[in-house]
């Protein structure tokens, strides 16, 4: 007799291998409803009415103008035609009238 361990007997499996069902993961304790994402809110939220989404038809001039000028003031105080020498309070004056176009076109419907 020899002294060869003993190899365990392999497992007869019918199955093939998978360990999840087909066709997707597992299912929580509810099921799956086919939705993704949060439910519905309990809380309600009117719709927003149409003549608050309409801009006045001034308001594009309301962002292209100061971002127009706050570019020529930041041009003129670099070639040196606005009052005293290149400053950077002209500088910001002209970052600001940029910014004041952004700000004017994010409401902007």
């Amino acid at each position: 007799m020899t002294d060869e361990p003993k190899r365990p007997q392999k497992r007869n499996v019918e199955s093939s291998g998978r360990v999840t069902p087909k066709g997707g993961g597992a299912k929580g304790p509810k099921g799956s409803s086919g939705r993704s994402g949060p439910g519905a809110s309990s809380r309600y939220t009117p719709p927003v009415p149409a003549y608050k989404k309409v801009s006045p038809p001034w308001w594009p001039a309301t962002m292209f103008v100061p971002w127009g000028l706050g570019i020529v003031v930041i041009i003129l105080n670099y070639v040196l035609l606005l009052p005293g020498s290149v400053s950077n309070w002209w500088v910001l004056v002209g970052l600001l009238l940029i910014l004041i176009g952004i700000i004017a076109a994010t409401q902007y419907h």
